[in-house]
């Protein structure tokens, strides 16, 4: 089973380091579709900056399809956050989520929810958090227009402190009640965090929806330590049929890393499973 590819780039300038600004977008764009890709996973701080008919209208001439919109830099570059103890920021990251959800129905794409749920504040307790999180993306899922599809990221404990891992991500989505909720999993994240990536591949099962590859350094795949043969025959065996998107560092160029998971996803996904 082979999955179509993808690769995150950012909107606009951000300081989340591990995605690069496109500086250059029909270039890039071009760039990405000689290599083989079928995708571009968008980083949108704000969705009122982005010029959605051009640029799918641009999307459209390489061929290349969004089938995710990241969220995090809502809270990397302004703070704002589902579980902030001040309801007031809550209310604008919600309604920001509301906007994301605009933009991802015009694309076809899912909202990707990672940072900007946030992380634990002075004065609020886990459990607070996690209600207020769990209300929030009940809210936009009961807003969202078929097909869009939220993914709630595990993160590691460096980046935050709510959800750390798939079996937590889990339980949260069976308190949201929502078909539309599911998982994204990051082989970065899961290095860190989950005793197997396979066995945390196994349990999120059917409500796994998106997966972001990167070694173990968050480097493109092949240059870190990852076993990254092991990872897709787990994604196989769960029968996962969503993209692979690389969010990896633009090191040693941007260039460079496009190419690099180009060159390791032609050998890899055509690699026969063990």
């Amino acid at each position: 089973m082979g999955w179509p590819l993808a690769f995150v780039l950012s909107w606009q300038p951000t300081r989340f380091e591990a995605v690069a600004a496109i500086e250059e977008l029909e270039a890039t764009l071009a760039q990405l579709r000689a290599l083989g890709y079928a995708g571009v996973e968008l980083a949108v701080r704000d969705p009122a900056t982005v010029p959605a008919s051009p640029l799918r209208a641009l999307l459209e001439r390489y061929g290349l399809r969004v089938p995710a919109i990241g969220t995090g830099q809502a809270w990397v570059e302004e703070g704002l956050s589902l579980t902030h103890p001040d309801a007031a920021v809550r209310r604008a990251a919600l309604a920001r989520l509301e906007a994301h959800l605009e933009l991802a129905a015009e694309w076809g794409s899912l909202v990707i929810i990672g940072l900007i749920r946030g992380r634990l504040m002075a004065g609020v307790d886990r459990a607070q958090a996690l209600e207020w999180l769990s209300e929030a993306i009940a809210r936009l899922a009961d807003r969202a227009a078929y097909p869009v599809r939220l993914a709630l990221e595990p993160l590691n404990r460096y980046e935050t402190d709510l959800l750390n891992t798939v079996e937590e991500a889990l339980s949260l989505i069976e308190r949201v009640g929502r078909s539309q909720v599911g998982v994204l999993l990051d082989t970065f994240h899961a290095n860190i965090e989950e005793a197997s990536l396979e066995r945390a591949i196994a349990r999120a099962g059917d409500r796994l929806f998106h997966v972001h590859i990167a070694d173990s350094n968050r480097r493109a795949p092949g240059w870190g330590h990852l076993d990254f043969e092991s990872v897709l025959k787990a994604l196989r065996e769960a029968g996962y049929r969503g993209w692979l998107s690389a969010e990896v560092l633009p090191q040693p160029s941007l260039e460079e890393a496009m190419a690099q998971v180009a060159r390791w996803a032609r050998i890899a996904l055509n690699r026969s499973p063990k």
